[in-house]
């Protein structure tokens, strides 16, 4: 799948483009038969840096905003939690990038 998802990012880049994108330790992201096109290029961040990783920035938010020192009664609730959390992101996300 990875080779696939590198493969179209590569397809879809205008000519003369050349795409930085970062990569987490996961071994599909360096897999020896992955082939990386010619105008790709993998950032490795370092081990155990989640602050590095662009990924994890909404989960900490969810953390820090929605879900953190909290407890359930259910586990209805968390999932009613997180869907609130979620939904929030999103309308704040939508709200700001207007």
């Amino acid at each position: 799948m990875m080779q696939l998802h590198l493969n179209q990012i590569s397809a879809e880049l205008p000519p003369q483009v050349h795409a930085a994108m970062i990569t987490d330790g996961a071994g599909w992201h360096r897999a020896q038969a992955l082939r990386i096109p010619d105008n790709i290029t993998l950032i490795d961040i370092p081990p155990a840096t989640p602050e590095c990783n662009p990924a994890e920035k909404p989960w900490q938010y969810l953390k820090d905003n929605f879900l953190s020192h909290r407890l359930f009664a259910t586990d209805e609730d968390i999932l009613d939690a997180c869907q609130h959390a979620w939904n929030s992101m999103l309308v704040f996300s939508y709200i700001n990038l207007r």
